[in-house]
């Protein structure tokens, strides 16, 4: 069985400023790996109309999904909701249930619902809400487009709800073993044993502590839990 595949589309100055720091991806990646969907690539573009419309035609056309993080909140520089919609090719309004959502939750606040915050019930015609648990503000569905908050808690809480409704695959398994040598002293031994287990995935990573001495986690991940189990138990027998 082939896992659907997805792709992350970040959008905001600020990321690319340096100014806030991106960890809506390594949640994403985490919780797709736990559902069977394999994520295959994730790019940061700046808050640029044409910019969006172009990463969200290549990104939607090129995976089963697209989620997006940023760009939907009421200052004039939330432009997301509208590029997607553009580049899905669907007219885009305030819509009625959206528009229900923000009123009573602002009602309960004994706030307005003005026309900056307004701005955040505007969804594509034809898409579906994402429940917004945290801000109410909702995200939405359009077509294989996900598109959801920046901020990290809204994110997840967001991506809770979502992922439920998508069909997923088989969750990518892995186990790791730390090994007191130098990448050079075992890469040879490594790449063998990658040969024995063609359909698993092998990755060796350094590491350093803080008393100077160094080392690498070797981890195998992939569907088959035996294979993996399997793999490890060769691995331990080399460099156990």
């Amino acid at each position: 069985m082939t896992n659907p595949t997805a792709a992350m589309l970040v959008i905001g100055d600020e990321i690319l400023s340096g100014r806030t720091r991106e960890g809506n991806a390594h949640h994403l990646a985490g919780e797709l790996t736990r559902v069977g969907i394999d994520l295959r690539e994730i790019r940061v573009v700046a808050d640029g109309h044409e910019t969006i419309v172009a990463a969200v035609r290549a990104l939607a056309e090129g995976h089963d999904h697209l989620f997006t993080s940023g760009g939907i909140g009421p200052t004039h520089d939330d432009i997301t909701a509208e590029a997607v919609a553009e580049a899905m090719g669907a007219a885009i309004g305030v819509r009625d249930d959206a528009r229900a959502i923000l009123a009573a939750h602002y009602t309960r606040r004994g706030q307005e619902l003005n026309e900056a915050r307004l701005r955040m019930a505007r969804v594509p015609e034809g898409a579906t809400l994402i429940d917004n648990p945290v801000s109410a503000a909702p995200g939405f569905t359009l077509g294989n487009v996900h598109v959801m908050a920046g901020v990290p808690q809204i994110f997840e809480a967001m991506l809770a709800g979502l992922l439920p409704r998508l069909a997923g695959g088989a969750p990518v398994l892995s186990q790791s073993l730390g090994v007191d040598r130098g990448e050079g002293d075992i890469a040879q031994a490594l790449g063998e044993v990658a040969a024995e287990f063609p359909a698993l995935s092998f990755g060796s990573y350094p590491f350093t502590r803080p008393d100077g001495s160094h080392g690498v986690n070797l981890v195998v991940r992939g569907q088959d839990g035996a294979g993996v189990g399997a793999a490890m138990v060769r691995l331990q027998e080399l460099f156990g």
